[in-house]
């Protein structure tokens, strides 16, 4: 439990897109509920908030648990999206680290990064920010031990297993590799943010500034 009216499911395991899958039947399965008044789809895990709290949370949890073993995959078929970026430069800082990381050179940590497509399995953390799974193993780098006090809204970040375009100006403690002009999130569109779960993006290089 989270509070009295929120529950915080979290998937066993890696985060891969078969879990990932999963949490979303989950998602639509506890839609269902009468008691369930909103559901959050994070990475591997769900958080349900209650319309009041429940009276037998135990009974929840084991709900839960069946539906999660017997549910089969749910496949969401979202938009795709081609982003350019601009590689390197200032705003893309952290390429060398990456490098130094993965012992790769700057050309082909930059192939690899847009050889993948990627799908957006949550959004969450900042507003618009969707977490996207389907980074190559190969250039998976740790988040900073320094965030980066004023990361802008549009760089290309990498952080451990994960992808993402920052979607606020602010701290950030991901890896930046590039920058896109794309705006991921714009308060004043209906929805606000660009990208919905199960959307897939692929990356392409505008420019590489080494």
């Amino acid at each position: 439990m989270i509070g009295t009216r929120a529950m915080l499911f979290e998937a066993p395991g890696d985060f891969t897109m078969t879990h990932q899958r999963r949490v979303w039947a989950l998602m639509d399965a506890a839609q269902a509920r009468p008691d369930v008044l909103e559901l959050i789809p994070g990475v591997t895990n769900l958080m349900l908030i209650f319309s009041a709290p429940p009276e037998r949370p135990q009974a929840v949890a084991e709900w839960l648990c069946h539906a999660w073993n017997t549910l089969p995959e749910r496949h969401i078929e979202g938009h795709l999206f081609e982003i350019g970026v601009r590689y390197g430069g200032a705003l893309g800082e952290d390429l060398e680290a990456v490098c130094a990381h993965s012992g790769l050179s700057a050309q082909e940590v930059i192939s690899i990064h847009h050889g993948s497509e990627y799908t957006v399995c949550a959004i969450g953390s900042a507003p618009g920010f969707g977490y996207l799974h389907g980074l190559d193993p190969r250039i998976a780098t740790p988040r900073k031990t320094v965030p980066s006090l004023n990361m802008q809204a549009g760089t290309v970040i990498i952080g451990g297993m994960q992808a993402g375009i920052s979607a606020l100006t602010g701290p950030n403690g991901w890896n930046s590799i590039g920058f896109t002009d794309l705006r991921v999130f714009d308060p004043a569109k209906q929805p606000p943010a660009l990208f919905a779960v199960g959307d897939r993006i692929r990356f392409y290089p505008e420019s590489i500034e080494l």
